[in-house]
């Protein structure tokens, strides 16, 4: 499934406002991506899949309570953050890279999309201020650098089940990779579970508590 069908198997009762952003979501990058190459021809193709679905993936097992202030960290051209924000539009993101033309392209969807939750900063990770519950990041780096970005960026207090800290989108093996990170109480949660697509076989998001 190449369309908004594979985001209605698995969030059958998402309301008419959501899909239609979305829609409108992935028009506005298939015509950027003429423009500037953010994505593969492959992944233009299972752009619904790979990025849309996976970015929302996290709702199949979480959800961010209203006003929650999210960091989307290396985001690209917009992954997991925009696709969030559209589904909340309750909470607060801010959407950081380090790229310029990478954030001009968020900043144009945003507009397009007249999202009044999105907030953007053309930034590197350390050079970010303010404080944050979530961390949300998607193949940016691994885990033992995330946390080092990230120190001292969370809220103290909490109020969700998973304490305030990062949400890894991750691929592949992690035994080593988590290792490092052990005293933070990495949190698995494999995408196989929650989805069939086989694209989402070895994909897992991860949780390490910051707090």
């Amino acid at each position: 499934m190449a369309n908004l069908e594979i985001i209605l198997k698995y969030f059958p009762k998402a309301d008419a406002r959501k899909l239609n952003l979305i829609e409108k979501l992935y028009a506005g990058y298939v015509d950027w991506n003429s423009k500037i190459n953010l994505v593969s021809r492959s992944d233009l193709d299972n752009l619904y899949e790979r990025h849309l679905l996976h970015s929302l993936a996290l709702h199949l097992f979480f959800e961010f309570n209203p006003m929650t202030e999210v960091l989307d960290l290396g985001t690209g051209g917009g992954f997991p953050g925009m696709p969030l924000a559209i589904w909340n539009p309750e909470v607060n993101f801010t959407l950081v890279d380090s790229i310029g033309k990478k954030i001009k392209v968020v900043d144009a969807q945003v507009e397009n999309l007249g999202l009044k939750n999105v907030k953007t900063l053309n930034a590197r990770a350390e050079n970010v201020e303010g404080t944050y519950d979530f961390v949300v990041t998607r193949a940016v780096a691994p885990a033992i650098d995330l946390v080092h970005w990230t120190k001292g960026k969370f809220a103290s207090h909490f109020s969700h089940g998973l304490k305030n800290g990062l949400l890894m989108w991750k691929g592949g093996d992690l035994r080593e990779e988590l290792a490092m990170v052990s005293k933070l109480k990495p949190k698995s949660f494999l995408l196989k579970d929650y989805i069939e697509e086989p694209f989402f076989e070895t994909k897992q998001i991860v949780h390490l508590s910051m707090v």
